[in-house]
């Protein structure tokens, strides 16, 4: 099963490289998108493209975001003949130990999520009040959608090749970092078997955090319009 780790960046030069030859114990493509990052992100990949075929990016300038790169790097994998896409962040918050249990997941379903909130699964480094948000998204995500998940915000997971065709990821409309909860919620519509695998999240060491406040604001909003499009009947 050829398999492809897709990996969204934007300024992680001080990250890329060691995440890169970490993922190069694994049998897997790597697919680095990169919203042409000012700190030289694509220049690192670039260098290590020239020893390693399985290496890829892939360079937007234009309609730049967390959700268009995510959407931008699933259709890249699946032009590009990946039978199953692995999802993961460039800052080390998702550890690559945990790729086999994911590729081994799909065994038995569509989707595979690393979670902290399964048994065996925690966060480290995060403030209380940290986890306490997330938590409440959580709970505000499985109530308003339905799923029966319980890391509804994991970004680290992986897709079956058939499920990122049935939903369409050419399609998809977010724009930032509330892609995870769309693609989650139109894989629940699709009747995916959704499957859960213990992960330790570990807050990032190196580089800035993206997510901000404002991003925080709009996820929430973008779950009351999922919500609205469902039952519309427009999903």
């Amino acid at each position: 099963m050829k398999t492809v780790v897709m990996v969204p960046t934007y300024n992680e030069v001080k990250n890329i490289v060691e995440l890169i030859n970490e993922l190069l114990n694994y049998p897997v493509d790597i697919v680095v998108v990169d919203d042409n990052s000012p700190d030289g992100t694509s220049e690192k990949v670039k260098e290590l493209m020239k020893s390693h075929k399985n290496i890829h990016i892939v360079l937007r300038t234009k309609n730049r975001g967390r959700g268009s790169a995510g959407k931008d790097g699933y259709q890249y994998c699946l032009d590009h003949g990946a039978e199953a896409v692995i999802e993961m962040d460039a800052d080390f918050s998702h550890d690559p130990k945990y790729i086999p249990q994911l590729i081994e997941g799909l065994k038995d379903a569509d989707v595979v999520l690393g979670s902290r909130m399964v048994r065996g699964g925690k966060e480290i480094g995060r403030s209380k009040f940290r986890q306490l948000i997330t938590s409440c998204a959580n709970f505000y995500i499985r109530l308003l959608l339905g799923l029966r998940v319980r890391d509804c915000n994991s970004g680290f997971r992986a897709f079956r090749r058939k499920m990122l065709e049935d939903i369409n990821v050419g399609h998809l409309f977010s724009t930032g970092p509330d892609i995870v909860q769309e693609v989650l919620f139109k894989a629940h519509l699709k009747g995916a078997r959704i499957k859960e695998v213990p992960i330790v999240f570990k807050e990032r060491t190196k580089g800035e955090s993206k997510l901000g406040f404002k991003h925080l604001w709009k996820g929430y909003v973008m779950i009351l319009k999922l919500k609205y499009l469902h039952l519309k009947g427009d999903l």
